[in-house]
């Protein structure tokens, strides 16, 4: 096993066989990882997802957003029955040490050279155990290093009003500000709300912006976004709500599509909120509470949550 950290294989490879991942990301919720990585390829990073779901039983699911891979796995390890074509790469072992997260990628030929040097070059990446250099019919095999993360997942509503503004622009724009500050900026997802609330400004929709953030940093990224967001609210209604980790409650869930489908009240996101134990913020009102909190349980289900239900 060598140890090589991302420096020394940009100054190692330098081939044109050789193409470096752009960042990953990985955060833990107990026994669960989220793996984020932003391929180099776009289209050709669909191959790599479908590869993974097929040839690990660790991998829960996988997907992709243009070059961004996201994958659900346990901590655990498992043995990979690697064959060309079929099953040529997947993810071995995850295991999470202290602060850090350590993930086994083994591959034949290309996905080799991917599980070792390609990842290994990410911004991200504390460092790889270079266990063997994959290329051709070899087995590529590394273990890459990355810090502990934690997601956080921030619901806003009711920003705007009838005659200006749009929450999902103000929204983005807030993201984007913290991604500034240090914050890990991984997604901002519109989430459709009751297309028939006499109550709404235009069309109806709350926000969930999604973080990846470090340990003991979870609440500066909270207060700030408070701060951004009652600087530029055009309304005297808007609240937050958080969900900290990577799982969904069912309840939340069932709570969001109810709001997509129904008027809700103050004091049924209230109640729903508290017996979940999820975060409710006044940021200059209370009823964007409402909005706020449906937007958490459907983060991860972008199909669902622009659905109108008439």
């Amino acid at each position: 096993m060598e140890i090589v950290t991302p420096d020394d294989l940009k100054e190692r490879f330098k081939d044109p066989w050789v193409a470096p991942y752009k960042k990953i990301l990985t955060m833990v919720d107990d026994d669960m990882v989220e793996i984020v990585e932003y391929h180099p390829c776009i289209g050709g990073s669909q191959w790599m997802v479908y590869q993974y779901e097929r040839s690990s039983d660790l991998v829960k699911s996988a997907e992709r957003d243009g070059n961004k891979h996201t994958y659900l796995v346990d901590v655990g390890k498992t043995d990979l029955n690697l064959k060309p074509s079929f099953s040529a790469a997947g993810i071995e072992e995850v295991s999470v040490e202290g602060d850090e997260v350590k993930v086994t990628h083994a591959g034949l030929a290309g996905a080799g050279v991917g599980a070792a040097m390609c990842r290994g070059m990410a911004k991200g990446v504390k460092r790889v155990e270079l266990y063997d250099i994959g290329g051709g019919s070899k087995v590529g095999r590394a273990a890459v290093v990355t810090p502990k993360l934690q997601k956080v997942v921030i619901g806003i509503d009711d920003t705007d009003t009838k005659e200006k503004g749009a929450t999902w622009t103000l929204a983005n724009n807030v993201g984007v500000e913290l991604s500034k500050r240090g914050f890990e900026y991984i997604n901002h997802v519109i989430v459709q709300l009751y297309p028939h609330n006499p109550n709404k400004t235009q069309n109806c929709v709350a926000i969930a912006l999604v973080f990846a953030v470090k340990p003991g940093e979870r609440d500066k990224l909270i207060e700030e976004a408070r701060e951004l967001f009652k600087e530029s609210t055009l309304s005297q209604k808007t609240s937050m709500a958080i969900l900290d980790g990577i799982k969904i409650p069912e309840k939340l869930r069932e709570y969001s599509m109810a709001t997509k489908q129904s008027m809700m009240s103050l004091e049924e996101a209230e109640k729903t909120a508290k017996e979940l134990g999820i975060e409710l913020i006044e940021v200059t009102g209370s009823h964007g509470k409402i909005g706020a909190l449906a937007a958490l349980g459907l983060y991860n289900d972008i199909e669902e949550a622009v659905k109108v239900y008439y």
